[in-house]
């Protein structure tokens, strides 16, 4: 089969023919349809991203879209021609998206949603199950709630959003002034952060209380800045980029809480994948009421042209979600 190869560490992305996999106990063989590219794989490329720890040679993607042609022994709930979608490679030992083939965890899939192409389905998983495990897993967000979404015109944020409002929030978003329409379609109430400062939002928008849920999707100093945001007492903060260091005294002197959310742990240890396929099943759910759709960027890539996709995705200059089509 054909598959994007990364040979080394910050060095070239080729096509190459390697061996088409086995599906194992467990697992099943899907063809990939498209792939999907997060910020996180142009950092594993490059070979900054130890959390993600991958060992050259290495087929990278980690977000797939396609159709089961064989299964493994041991399971149970897909059977071949089954269109389906996860966050299933590109770390650890698992091997990525990019490729026409790949044996992954049955645990990790679940069915596209049915109004959903491929290439749209591809762009969900890693946004879809981060923002759920922040705001569902961790701070339980719920109807009645006032919820904070930082960088909510972004990959993971813009999902925030909607997840948030389909669970009955009243949401709002930070962005920059050019990206708040697209923050108000989504759903939320947009907050400008390069000119309107943190307690000026927070006294217009909560009466100075602050927000019962701070999701920070940026990280650096937003993460501090969320720590201020949070509400008195009963506040929880939820970051998917805790790097850095930071000052815990904002959020102490609220009497707030605070969740950091890892991805990518049950992919890397084998332990909670079963709750990764539920997600994705609550997701399609949502995606099939009209309540959740991917951001996607317009341009369309190959597997030969994988590296003008991460250089669109390193730039910034991609508006939505970058997809590799693997398979028309």
């Amino acid at each position: 089969m054909r598959a994007v190869v990364l040979e080394e560490f910050a060095g070239p992305l080729e096509v190459r023919e390697i061996e088409r996999p086995t599906p194992g106990e467990g697992q099943v063989l899907v063809r990939v349809h498209a792939s999907g590219v997060n910020p996180l794989d142009t950092k594993i490329r490059a070979g900054r991203a130890a959390h993600a720890r991958v060992r050259p040679p290495a087929v990278l993607g980690m977000d797939v879209a396609g159709q089961v042609v064989e299964t493994g022994a041991g399971v149970s709930g897909f059977t071949p021609g089954d269109e389906v979608y996860g966050l299933t490679g590109g770390v650890g030992d698992l091997q990525g998206s990019l490729a026409q083939f790949a044996a992954v965890d049955a645990r990790l899939l679940a069915r596209k949603p049915a109004t959903l192409s491929m290439r749209e389905a591809a762009a969900l998983p890693l946004a879809v199950i981060t923002a759920w495990e922040g705001l569902v897993d961790r701070a339980g967000v719920r109807a009645g709630q006032k919820v904070l979404v930082h960088g909510g015109a972004g990959g993971v944020g813009s999902v925030a959003v909607q997840i948030a409002a389909a669970r009955g929030a009243e949401v709002f978003a930070t962005a920059s002034a050019a990206r708040t329409p697209l923050v108000r379609r989504l759903g939320a109430v947009p907050i400008d952060y390069t000119s309107v400062p943190v307690e000026r939002y927070v006294a217009e928008h909560t009466g100075g209380a602050g927000f019962d849920i701070v999701f920070d999707t940026v990280g650096g100093p937003v993460l501090d800045a969320s720590f201020e945001a949070v509400r008195t007492y009963t506040g929880h903060v939820v970051s998917a980029l805790g790097w850095g260091t930071h000052a815990l005294a904002p959020l102490s002197f609220r009497a707030a809480t605070y969740s950091g959310i890892f991805t990518l742990l049950p992919m890397l240890t084998g332990r909670g994948r079963e709750h990764h396929g539920e997600i994705l099943r609550e997701a399609a759910a949502l995606v099939d009421e009209g309540k959740l759709r991917p951001l996607l960027d317009g341009t369309r890539y190959t597997l030969a042209d994988v590296a003008d996709a991460h250089r669109s995705v390193e730039s910034g200059t991609a508006d939505g979600k970058v997809v590799v089509d693997v398979e028309p």
